[in-house]
């Protein structure tokens, strides 16, 4: 299979990038818009993710959101939109003869409408998700968890916001952050597949050429990060949840591959460490331990969920499996962890989505390209001493705990 990667950058700063390749069936493109939560004040906590949802409510160029859902499915679109503290992304996956009706819908929701109207209604619409997701406990666990380890930082903001800002945001805030976060040197246009990159380019510069450059940038102010305890009490709840978090490698670090296949070892849903202390026994229903590569920060975070009944031991049992692992690192587990990590890419890589999603996050925080199979020989190089040496350099205690159950 011959796949060729290619780049351009427009002369307003937008990039574009493809990994060409003539044999697949189907093509992906997303356009990665380099701001998130972390990039927003406290006031307007939550506006970056109000903004994705507006831009499936009309164009300044004419097209309704019936419009846009429409002529998505018109061309058979498996279409979406996601916002994290990091980016913004808006992404198709089609058949190749639809990619530029797809290149040109999703550019031209870039360039939202943002009415008042608009506004106005779809603040109920988040507003009705934040409270949806206030029912989920692990959703409230995971904020509180941010909350109390990043303190003030933007990393410890919630992405949906609260409805305390979301409630107070006005269309005007909204409007000047589109004016300073989505300028065109803070997007990428990613794509994957059986891409003409010729004919890619032309299609994005004619869309996207006049787009104006960003006026504003991201802090790296490094966290101040907190370690503490909290124990928050909901008697509607019939289950216990634990949540510890503690530094890691950044998106950057090199040592990102050395923690990746740490916390499969530790943590992974079939065959972890921790697979065998809670869940095979019965102790737990869930247990793991993830690593979250973030913009030059980076954090490990441990989760479990049980009956209240038995919430001191399953934690003292997650916690202890996490800690002692430094001292009985096994070769044979390593080794399988590589494998089963380098299959799970090879897999996701194989489809066009996969690809470019890879692509075009890799590229918001490194700004190059790496191939496949770049990425395996450095899954595969990983070593037990070089697992040794990340948790020497960033111990996994002290940590913060919050817990969150009916007592």
């Amino acid at each position: 299979m011959s796949i060729e990667f290619k780049k351009q950058t427009l002369s307003n700063g937008l990039t574009i990038i493809a990994e060409c390749n003539d044999e697949a069936h189907t093509s992906a493109v997303g356009y990665f818009v380099k701001t998130g939560a972390r990039d927003e004040e406290r006031p307007i906590m939550g506006v970056s993710h109000f903004l994705e949802h507006m831009m499936f409510k009309g164009t300044l160029r004419g097209r309704t959101g019936e419009d846009v859902n429409r002529e998505f499915d018109e061309i058979g679109a498996n279409y979406n939109a996601f916002t994290s503290h990091e980016m913004t992304v808006f992404y198709a996956h089609v058949l190749p003869e639809y990619l530029p009706r797809a290149i040109d819908l999703l550019g031209d929701m870039l360039r939202p409408a943002l009415r008042d109207s608009d506004f106005d209604m779809e603040k109920n619409v988040i507003l009705e998700e934040i409270g949806m997701y206030e029912d989920r406990p692990q959703w409230r666990l995971q904020d509180t968890l941010l909350e109390h380890f990043y303190n003030q930082h933007p990393l410890s903001f919630r992405v949906l916001g609260t409805s305390d800002t979301i409630k107070a945001l006005r269309v005007e805030q909204m409007r000047d952050y589109f004016g300073q976060r989505y300028g065109a040197d803070h997007i990428t246009v990613a794509a994957a597949g059986r891409i003409d990159f010729d004919t890619l380019v032309g299609d994005v510069e004619k869309l996207a050429g006049d787009w104006p450059r960003a006026q504003a940038t991201r802090s790296y102010d490094p966290p101040s990060v907190s370690y503490s305890q909290k124990a928050v009490a909901d008697a509607k709840l019939n289950r216990h949840y634990v949540a510890a978090i503690c530094p890691a490698p950044s998106a950057q670090d090199p040592r990102r591959y050395a923690a990746m296949i740490l916390t499969d070892v530790l943590g992974d849903a079939d065959g972890s460490r921790l697979y065998w202390a809670l869940i095979d026994p019965g102790l737990a229903d869930e247990a793991s331990f993830m690593f979250e590569p973030q913009d030059h920060t980076g954090a490990y975070v441990a989760f479990a969920s049980c009956d209240p009944e038995r919430a001191a031991e399953v934690e003292a049992k997650l916690l202890e499996t996490i800690d002692v692992y430094a001292q009985n690192i096994d070769t044979g587990e390593i080794d399988r962890a590589k494998h089963k990590i380098a299959t799970n890419i090879t897999v996701h890589g194989e489809r066009p989505l996969g690809r470019m999603n890879n692509l075009g996050g890799t590229w918001a925080y490194l700004a190059q390209y790496t191939p496949l199979e770049i990425e395996l020989e450095r899954i595969m190089a990983v070593t037990p001493d070089n697992v040794r040496q990340l948790i020497q350099d960033l111990p996994l205690n002290p940590r913060t705990i919050v817990r969150l159950g009916p007592k």
